[in-house]
């Protein structure tokens, strides 16, 4: 009984260190400012006032806060390191947004990914790319040694604003700056845009690497339920109230991970909203070449004054041609070409070349066409055999790689996950991708990566086991 007192006392401990530091690495407890009194503290982490006083005293000896006595304690004035993992929640490695991206980047050639976010390579236009760097090969030294302009490639610049026509989005060249990513893209405007401290609003469920990006900012984020059609309209405005997000981030058309596409009366009431709150929305259209029928998209409808568009070209022409945009107002492109130049300096002169070269060859067209049609077959069959198993699409997608699924019966996706890991599977569980943790029994599946019969053998082990 005393050595289970001695642990429970510890754990408690260690809690109350926890939760401080991951404060300081959140910077919502900056250098030099004051911790809660001993009081306050034992009462927010419902522990005893003793704990308090020896997780103190602990952070003191570790060199993490500094006691002045009869005033409080303080944090210590040195710059701590950023631990992203120490940023917001401890989640279980599971269900954390580094582990899934790490496990799918990392697994070997054998391994199933069917909770990876990219097509297979023999999905990929290969004649296409082979033909862009057969002729890259015999181009002018410049674009193979130069660094590339600030801006960005400017027939790629100008292909990028014809492209976003035929979606009903307005934009001059000038209006264009080339990434070396769609995450670059949005790291450079949230360095443009919000300080640490801020606060952004996501969609629950949403694409789990802008979760782990805004931890890296250090910013507060909270999310809004996503339906079918949209974000949940309601609970979107009272969380504007609430919470006075600088900064929205979201996919409309093809939403990762649930598929899903933005209705227009949705889209036209989150634009009223943000004129009303003053918030800036950042609109991922990274999926955009699935579309069999191109959906509605927030910048189409604003013209580019409070929405930011952003893509890349890795989902459907390669992961390994590093290149994406931001297309924003006029006002804002100075500003992110300085930042890009601090950041990056040149951009990829080489990638942009190979990017421009197969989106003008006639093969990449006809490559979109056939993708288009395999992924709306394998939809349909990966659907069809999943359903066998109990595990049911929340919704029906029209276009794109993703089902968004229930287990079946009590199943804790993550658990499943686990024992899928261990037969050579990589998932990708619920919780990942939903900030408010309300997705436990949810998983993202990539059809594209359903190709061998084996993994939907080794998934029905996983959910036997679990």
């Amino acid at each position: 009984m005393v050595a289970e007192r001695v642990q429970m006392d510890t754990t408690r401990i260690e809690t109350v260190m926890g939760q401080i530091k991951r404060r300081i690495a959140a910077h919502s407890l900056t250098p030099g400012s004051k911790l809660p009194s001993i009081r306050a503290q034992a009462k927010t982490s419902a522990v005893s006032i003793s704990t308090v006083v020896e997780a103190y005293n602990r952070l003191v000896a570790e060199g993490a806060i500094v006691s002045h006595p009869g005033s409080g304690f303080y944090v210590a004035n040195q710059t701590a390191p950023l631990a992203l993992s120490e940023v917001g929640p401890k989640l279980d490695r599971a269900i954390d947004p580094f582990w899934v991206s790490r496990q799918s980047l990392e697994a070997n050639e054998d391994a199933h990914k069917p909770g990876c976010g990219w097509l297979p390579p023999e999905w990929m236009p290969e004649a296409s790319l082979r033909r862009g760097l057969r002729a890259l090969s015999k181009a002018a030294g410049t674009s193979l040694a130069e660094y590339g302009s600030p801006l960005g490639l400017p027939p790629l610049r100008q292909l990028i604003a014809r492209r976003m026509a035929d979606k009903g989005i307005e934009s001059s060249p000038d209006q264009i700056i080339l990434t070396e990513s769609g995450t670059q893209a949005i790291d450079l405007l949230c360095r443009f845009l919000i300080e640490p401290g801020d606060t952004v609003l996501v969609d629950d469920p949403c694409y789990f690497n802008f979760q782990a990006l805004l931890r890296a900012h250090r910013v507060q984020i909270v999310s809004v339920p996503y339906t079918s059609v949209g974000p949940d309209i309601e609970l979107f405005a009272a969380t504007l109230i609430q919470h006075r997000p600088r900064l929205y981030i979201t996919n409309s058309a093809v939403h990762n991970p649930t598929g899903a596409t933005l209705s227009p009366v949705v889209a036209h009431r989150v634009l009223m909203l943000a004129e009303q709150h003053g918030l800036t929305i950042i609109e991922d259209d990274i999926f955009a070449d699935f579309e069999h029928v191109a959906g509605p998209r927030l910048a189409a409808f604003d013209g580019l004054n409070r929405v930011i568009h952003i893509g890349s070209f890795s989902k459907t022409l390669s992961a390994s041609a590093r290149c994406g945009f931001i297309a924003a107002k006029t006002d804002w492109i100075e500003g992110l070409v300085d930042l890009k130049i601090a950041t990056t300096f040149g951009g990829g002169r080489l990638a942009a070349e190979l990017v421009l070269s197969v989106l003008g060859d006639s093969g990449y067209r006809k490559y979109l066409e056939a993708l288009r049609t395999r992924l709306t077959r394998a939809r349909f069959d990966v659907g069809a055999r999943l359903r066998e198993m109990g595990i049911e699409p929340v919704v029906e997608p029209q276009a794109g790689m993703f089902l968004w699924c229930r287990l079946p019966g009590p199943r804790d996706a993550t658990e499943v996950a686990r024992a899928a890991l261990a037969e050579g599977i990589v998932l990708a569980p619920g919780n990942a991708f939903s900030p408010a943790q309300t997705a436990g029994d949810l998983m993202r599946f990539n059809v594209s990566q359903f190709s061998n019969p084996k993994v939907f053998a080794l998934l029905h082990d996983a959910l036997v086991l679990r």
